[in-house]
């Protein structure tokens, strides 16, 4: 049974992916309103519409909206309230609540709860039977001597001991002799001045103001504590364990590019050392028990670029949004050509070790990383993939040369810290199973009844303890490694629709890609349909189910299918790997994407084009319910849904940048979450359990 949302407005249709001009404005530099980075002729992966299913499963694709399903529609920010009720009453008509139900529904083994309703509701949604609280905002004291939050006496000094702004990727981490404490790591990807200072004035940031920024963006460890009652998570201020990195924090370059002539600076003429990391999105947790974060819209804090590989990396020729170069020359390409060359890699931080210098993984390639997820060889080596988030451009593989050591003493850890600094990197190159001249653009399938095919990692360059070897005609190893893209552009790596995170089932060892949207496929001379995208106009993304051949982590070729075409169940141009379309939650955007223990991929979404907020969603990858999706929660106005942790007693997400809607200021907020209407917006982390403390999902 269908439900209708309320049909509302907004000022933002024209951005891509939902998105308002202010997120598009300070996330990612107006990346999507630029020139595309990438013109070469490379295939290109993008949409596959509902017809792409497989003759198995075809006839099960029903054209029904789940009763937690919305109209697609025009979309705004109403009045919080009377969006509530709006969604509370169409829920009512179709006979379940507006959280959807009991806190237990059918479903796979983990997904156990009645859908959330899509809503516009200024707060996080949540099933019925399930609490929530807010672990950390933005501010909060975490270092010995942080004054409290105090948003309108904002210092550097304050808020490099202060929890980061816009909070993405998070990890829990065990907290070995200290019981029911874990370690949350958390990304700070971007800063929203806007939204931060009262008085703000785009063209002309102050000093202070700047520098505050610049404490604000980076990392952060903090020691939280459970109620063994509960899920609830509380954090543990001033433990020693506790770190703030920020963007002036020093950083150890490692790997093969390390100490070549392309980073070296005025102020680092070794080029092994690098003030900060910038616009960290996604991560990952590694099996010695580090983490990973990838820095990924760097582009947008450098100012006066002209060369052609800068514009390869979307690097502007102008001022840039944040005016940091006034203040600090380095982000001043004019000045410092190399800067911009020490910032687009994956980062490694022991949480464990707060005196430890973080590393940046030459080894893994620089561009715009979503992220960073490991997986094992047989004999114990690590696999990582990574993607490149940007229309058109490419995921990578990196398979190590050393073997993991297992234990914690010193030795130990500095081998295993070692691990990403040799090996070889690849990028994928995917290639469909049916004629060409079967696919002609309009999403008609091809005659064997599906759109799928196989792949292969092709080698970019190898790392070794006595140097490096490019593989690629024309660029040396240095260049392989710091111009990554032009790497994969001579080697001719399929285009992808934004590739994000991507996960590999720790049960299945089948490897999962969020491709979250690209509205460009087939306009002007971007590159037209082949078999992985016969759809023009990709607004909602997909999943990629990618299988290893012989199933193993170093294996040189792939084959691949589509798990979900993302959008509205209605739609016949979506595909949620076989299920029936009349039982799933409608999704549009995926991003971020994590596991949990029985094998159900949950999906974090960012700029829905569907008329409700974002949200996370939880979906079956095997056995008879395989491509059932659920909807598990929602945002508040103008946020995004990053950095799910699914544990067998509680969920972990980060709301990023609440009330980040067109026309909003910091004396003007638009919403009214964490705090109350009037007060400034803080991004912060939310804990979710069952409230009768049974296991998410059972």
């Amino acid at each position: 049974m269908r439900i209708p949302l309320p049909i509302i407005r907004t000022n933002s249709d024209s951005h891509p992916g939902g998105r308002s001009a202010l997120t598009c404005r300070f996330r990612c530099g107006d990346a999507c309103f630029h020139e595309v980075p990438n013109t070469t002729t490379n295939p290109y992966v993008g949409d596959v519409i509902a017809e792409a299913v497989s003759r198995r499963t075809t006839l099960r694709a029903a054209a029904v909206v789940t009763a937690a399903a919305a109209v697609s529609g025009t979309v705004t920010v109403a009045a919080p309230k009377a969006d509530a009720a709006e969604a509370a009453k169409a829920a009512e008509a179709a006979g379940v609540s507006e959280r959807g139900g009991s806190s237990r529904g059918r479903g796979a083994r983990g997904l156990r709860f009645n859908p959330v309703v899509p809503n516009t509701a200024d707060v996080v949604t949540i099933p019925d039977g399930y609490a929530q609280n807010i672990v950390i905002r933005w501010g909060e004291p975490i270092l010995r001597g942080a004054p409290a939050f105090d948003p309108e006496n904002q210092t550097a000094e304050a808020q490099a001991k202060q929890f980061g702004y816009n909070n993405d990727f998070l990890a829990l981490l065990p907290l070995p002799g200290e019981r029911d404490r874990q370690v949350l790591v958390a990304n700070h990807e971007y800063t929203d001045e806007v939204l931060m200072f009262r008085g703000y004035d785009a063209a002309n940031p102050t000093k202070q103001q700047v520098e505050v920024a610049w404490a604000a963006h980076g990392l952060s460890a903090v020691v939280v504590e459970g109620d063994r009652r509960t899920g609830k998570l509380t954090p543990v201020p001033r433990h020693p364990i506790n770190r703030r990195v920020t963007a002036t924090s020093e950083f150890k370059v490692t790997g093969p590019a390390a100490g070549s002539d392309l980073l070296k600076t005025s102020a680092d003429p070794t080029g092994t050392k690098v003030l900060g990391t910038l616009n960290n999105c996604s991560g990952g947790v590694t099996p010695w028990g580090t983490t990973l974060h990838g820095e990924e819209n760097f582009n947008q804090y450098f100012a006066n670029a002209t060369r052609a590989t800068d514009k390869r990396y979307g690097l502007g020729t102008g001022a840039s949004e944040r005016k940091w170069e006034r203040f600090d020359k380095r982000f001043d390409v004019a000045q410092e050509p190399n800067e911009p060359h020490r910032f687009g890699y994956v980062v490694e931080l022991d949480p464990y070790d707060p005196t430890s210098k973080p590393r940046k993984h030459t080894a893994l390639g620089r561009f715009k990383h979503e992220g960073a997820t490991v997986r094992l060889t047989e004999d114990g080596r690590p696999v990582v993939y990574t993607g490149d988030d940007e229309r058109f451009d490419y995921f990578y593989k990196f398979i190590g040369s050393k073997r993991m050591k297992k234990g914690s003493s010193r030795a130990v850890r500095e081998h295993n810290l070692s691990l990403l600094d040799e090996g070889t990197l690849y990028v994928a190159k995917l290639t469909g199973d049916s004629p060409a001249i079967e696919i002609d653009g309009s999403g008609k399938l091809p005659a064997d009844g599906e759109f799928d095919g196989s792949g292969e990692w092709i080698p970019l360059a190898t790392a070794t303890a006595d140097g490096a070897v490019s593989h690629v005609e024309g660029m040396t190893a240095d260049e392989v490694f710091v111009f990554t893209r032009l790497a994969g552009d001579k080697v001719g790596a399929t285009k992808m629709d934004r590739p994000e995170d991507i996960e590999p089932n720790p049960h299945t060892g089948k490897v999962y890609v969020a491709l979250t949207n690209n509205t460009n496929r087939g306009v002007g001379s971007n590159a037209k349909a082949d078999e992985a995208n016969p759809r023009n106009a990709n607004k909602h993304g997909q999943v990629l189910e990618l299988t290893e051949r012989w199933n193993r982590a170093d294996s040189k070729k792939f084959a691949w299918t589509l798990f979900l075409v993302a959008g509205d169940p209605n739609d016949p141009a979506t595909y949620f790997a076989g299920f029936p379309k009349e039982d799933v939650s409608p999704i549009s955007c995926p991003d971020n994407v994590a596991f949990d223990s029985y094998g159900n991929l949950w999906i974090s979404t960012d700029g829905n084009q569907l008329g409700s907020h974002d949200g996370l969603f939880g979906v079956a990858t095997r056995g008879e319910r395989r491509g059932e999706l659920k909807q598990f929660l929602t945002m508040p106005n103008g946020a995004e849904t990053c950095g799910p942790v699914i544990q067998d007693r509680r969920v972990l997400v980060s709301v990023q940048h609440p009330g980040e809607i067109d026309g909003a200021t910091a004396e003007k907020p638009l919403s009214a979450w964490p705090d109350g209407e009037g007060k400034i917006n803080r991004p912060a982390v939310v804990a979710v359990w069952r409230k009768d403390g049974c296991d998410i999902g059972v």
